[in-house]
């Protein structure tokens, strides 16, 4: 998926935070054709000057709004903690510069509202890093689903359940409030966007199971679709399974016509008039990827890949800020739900 140079000079790139997730970046980045990552930045000096020289970007920075003052981008990279994406975008908008932001874009729909409309105001193209419907099985399942073979879908479920020691990498999360809707829920949901359709209602249960964390390590939705569709959401960090399916999603989608699953070891068997179908769509693992990261680090390259083909393109990024507004629309309204035990309509 990566973009031609041919009659084209290379994009010159600003990655903003080098923490844990940004290596991920920053690898992807050297495999995408008519690329250059110009600077790093992180506010400890010391994490930015290690990713400039493991990667070999020319510059680093400890301030952002000195790196985009000094050095002629053609987009940023946001990789940080959610409570800075405000800020930084709205840096970005202001010096006209485009920029694709890490998920959860926002903790509140106001400040998502603000940075799409800064970026519409300065004509600056703004994309979520929303990587799961960029996976290579969750793209193979969207194919199956246009190729019609399973008809007009009715039910869904997602899930996304592990016993993975997410914390050991980023420990911050054994403190947030508000944990599985908001670190791994927007990616889930928006994949039942990707599939089914807008959400016109939902209901949601939530749950702490481990005592380590502070908040929920464990949520189920149920979703109508525009379309007449249902579809079940189904999140956990505390489940045990044998094998541990970590990180994979799991997806089972039943039409008028058939049934696709896509099972754990990335086998997705597709059900239809004419019998059944079965596919290995584990993706390759990327020369500097390890298993069992595989299908994010790949997913991660795609992200950065389309994001580049839309710069180049005009076209608008797929989920762009604005679109993105509606899935964390639906993680809020989840944890409205759970608080009041009702389900709530979503407006379309």
């Amino acid at each position: 998926m990566a973009t031609s140079t041919t009659g084209a000079r290379a994009l010159r790139g600003g990655v903003i935070g080098c923490g844990f997730f940004a290596a991920n970046h920053l690898n992807a980045w050297r495999e995408i054709d008519g690329v250059e990552i110009v600077a790093v930045c992180d506010r400890d000096p010391t994490r930015a000057e290690q990713a400039r020289a493991r990667f070999s970007v020319p510059r680093a920075y400890s301030d952002a709004a000195d790196m985009i003052a000094a050095e002629p981008l053609d987009f940023v990279d946001v990789v940080t903690t959610v409570e800075t994406h405000r800020a930084l975008v709205e840096l970005c908008a202001k010096h006209r510069v485009p920029v694709i932001c890490q998920k959860p874009f926002a903790l509140d729909l106001a400040d998502a509202r603000a940075m799409v409309e800064r970026c519409r105001e300065a004509d600056v193209p703004l994309m979520v890093h929303e990587n799961f419907r960029w996976q290579v099985p969750m793209l193979a399942v969207r194919k199956a689903l246009d190729e019609g073979t399973v008809g007009r879908p009715s039910f869904a479920r997602i899930s996304f359940r592990h016993r993975f020691d997410i914390y050991a990498n980023q420990p911050y999360l054994a403190t947030e409030k508000r944990l599985a809707l908001v670190d791994v829920g927007v990616h889930v949901l928006d994949l039942a966007r990707f599939f089914l359709g807008e959400v016109t209602r939902l209901y949601c249960r939530n749950r702490r199971l481990n005592p380590r964390v502070a908040g929920e390590d464990s949520a189920t939705l149920l979703l109508d679709h525009a379309d007449d569709a249902v579809s079940i959401v189904d999140i956990g960090f505390y489940s045990r399974l044998d094998p541990d399916p970590f990180p994979q999603t799991l997806v089972h989608i039943e039409g008028d016509r058939g049934t696709l699953s896509l099972d754990a070891g990335y086998r997705l068997t597709v059900i239809g008039p004419q019998g059944c179908d079965v596919h290995d769509v584990e993706p390759e693992v990327p020369r500097w990827g390890e298993k069992p990261w595989h299908a994010v680090q790949d997913s991660v390259r795609s992200t950065q890949a389309h994001w580049i083909d839309c710069l180049r393109s005009g076209a608008e990024p797929r989920p762009s800020g604005a679109d993105n507004l509606r899935t964390l629309d639906l993680v809020f309204k989840a944890y409205d739900s759970a608080a009041s035990g009702q389900a709530i309509a979503i407006p379309t």
